[in-house]
């Protein structure tokens, strides 16, 4: 039996396993598309801290700190720690970052989305800048983007990341992300015709996310 199969990545590009994570899945959409050449990536964003108001204090910086050690430990990526304890007055809100990438996605349905929701993580995470900031969040989404062949300038993006267009789908996003149940990320899904999958909740290696998906397929009676 042949099934429909969409694979679903479902992240917040300011969450520390997500950005940990992020060579896995790379990982994982490359060995994939040589076994399924067709098979689709969607992403959609899970706004983690969306809307968040509160300043960032010190004790919130130390918590997210212990987090970013474990992060670095499991995936060897590195984190600018300076630049996230020296900058003031800051509020973790990730909404404007989930818009970025429903707003590359909107401009560019063809694009390497996971290209452009990993140059918005290292935006944040290594260059150590403002990705709360509009005008920060596109420089970053355009180089992803036009280092792709997509051509767009960041005032274009930018005046698109503010419409009420990419406001209204990344709400979407969210309200899609919670009505499946899901809380925390990353998670990975495949979907099979109808059905909805879970292949991995939680920063998961990539041999074991192909191991789950392979069995997933066999399950479901389903193939690309």
């Amino acid at each position: 039996m042949t099934k429909e199969l969409e694979l679903i990545y479902i992240g917040d590009p300011m969450c520390s396993w997500c950005y940990g994570f992020g060579k896995e899945m790379t990982a994982l959409r490359a060995t994939l598309s040589e076994r399924y050449p067709d098979l689709p990536l969607r992403i959609l964003v899970g706004g983690i801290r969306a809307g968040a108001t509160d300043v960032l204090d010190d004790a919130g910086k130390r918590f997210r700190l212990q987090h970013w050690a474990r992060v670095e430990q499991a995936s060897g990526l590195p984190f600018n720690r300076e630049a996230f304890i020296a900058r003031q007055g800051f509020v973790y809100d990730t909404e404007p970052i989930c818009r970025a990438v429903v707003t590359a996605r909107s401009l560019f349905p063809e694009a390497n989305l996971l290209e452009v929701f990993r140059a918005l993580q290292r935006t944040f995470y290594v260059e150590g800048r403002d990705t709360t900031n509009g005008k920060v969040l596109a420089d970053a989404a355009v180089a992803a983007l036009t280092a792709q062949g997509h051509q767009i300038t960041a005032e274009k993006f930018l005046e698109v990341w503010s419409g009420d267009a990419v406001i209204a789908e990344t709400a979407h996003d969210f309200r899609t992300v919670r009505q499946w149940g899901v809380n925390s990320f990353p998670v990975v899904a495949l979907r099979a015709g109808e059905k909805l999958y879970q292949v991995a909740a939680g920063y998961t290696p990539v041999d074991a996310l192909l191991d789950q998906f392979e069995h997933i397929v066999e399950a479901a009676g389903a193939k690309a």
